[in-house]
């Protein structure tokens, strides 16, 4: 297993390098750069630039050179020294941008994702084993709404009915008295108050789609022989039901880890967008516009680096929950 765990951290190396140079060169793509959505931002504003001051620009930029010469001079800051360049937008180093927005980016991934599972994987189970029931038609029709209805249209709703109930349509992460105020217990239960919206909003697409995989699978499951032949030896149901079936049907739950890792960590930027969250996801968006390059690049890196990391988690688990797959780690 340990082998098995160093040759996949090994073969992901050139993978992720792979990435970072694909993302950078698609950035550039679009006509016009940096210097350009500046210049364009000085005429609306009746200021401007000569063609002259527009090479100057770049030229100080290191806008002028390749682009492999610019992904060569990114990438080895980012090796040998930890700096991931300047941004444009926001004329600070890449990562105190980064860091501003990260910590509260992560809590409000983590709480949508740990909605993901702990909602969906029960409700799933349910579902499955109560078959045809009130309850599952009731889950089953809510899963339906949850995945057909946009998360930005679902956000507004939200914030309707918030501020007609409770006049308060929570948009941010804070109350404007809390915003820059220090840490305490009351900017702690301001900001879960203001969670509430987001974590439903972003996670609850995704919480009904996991639920429709967990009850198919587990209603593959329920009938397997080994299934019966539990049933036949007397054990119970309660055991049978977390031994075999629901262990089985976790696997494709599991094997999505990777990808849902990394898109929860977005928080879902058109609905951070519309509910005025201060998070990664519009900065990202911003940095892409605005063609901030090594933002919007080191960003993209990051989402690359976790998506391996959310795949190689996901072969983990799935060798601990499926028996043939950790024999085939073993022989490997």
């Amino acid at each position: 297993m340990l082998q098995y765990i160093i040759k996949r951290i090994i073969l992901a190396i050139p993978v992720v390098f792979i990435i970072s140079f694909i993302v950078f060169y698609i950035i550039q793509l679009p006509p016009g750069d940096y210097v350009s959505s500046y210049s364009a931002k000085m005429s609306a504003s009746g200021d401007i630039m000569t063609q002259a001051e527009m090479d100057e620009m770049r030229a100080n930029l290191g806008l002028d050179r390749p682009v492999y010469e610019q992904y060569y001079v990114w990438m080895k800051k980012i090796l040998l020294h930890g700096d991931f360049g300047f941004s444009f937008n926001y004329n600070k180093p890449v990562l105190d941008v980064v860091q501003q927005y990260m910590g509260l980016t992560l809590v409000v991934s983590i709480v949508t994702m740990l909605f993901h599972y702990v909602i969906a994987i029960p409700v799933g189970i349910y579902t499955a084993v109560k078959q045809y029931s009130a309850g599952d038609y009731f889950f089953s029709g809510l899963s339906f709404i949850g995945m057909a209805t946009p998360n930005f249209l679902l956000a507004i709703i939200l914030m309707f009915l918030s501020y007609k109930w409770f006049g308060n349509p929570l948009l941010g992460l804070f109350s404007p008295e809390y915003v820059n105020a220090p840490w305490s217990w009351d900017r702690v239960k301001d900001l879960m108050q203001h969670m509430i919206i987001p974590v439903i909003v972003i996670g609850l697409s995704g919480t009904a789609d996991l639920i429709r995989i967990m009850r198919g699978q587990m209603l593959d499951e329920l009938n397997r022989p080994n299934v019966v032949t539990a049933r036949a030896k007397g054990l119970s149901e309660m055991r049978i039901l977390f031994k075999y079936p629901t262990r089985a049907a976790l696997n494709p739950i599991v094997s999505t880890f990777g990808w849902s890792l990394s898109s929860i960590f977005t928080g879902a930027t058109i609905t951070a967008i519309v509910l005025n969250l201060p998070i990664q996801g519009p900065v990202m968006h911003n940095a892409l516009l605005g063609q901030d390059m090594y933002l919007a690049g080191s960003w993209l890196l990051f989402m690359a680096l976790l998506t391996v990391l959310g795949t190689l988690i996901s072969d983990i688990l799935l060798a601990w929950l499926d028996p043939k797959i950790r024999t085939e780690f073993r022989g490997s």
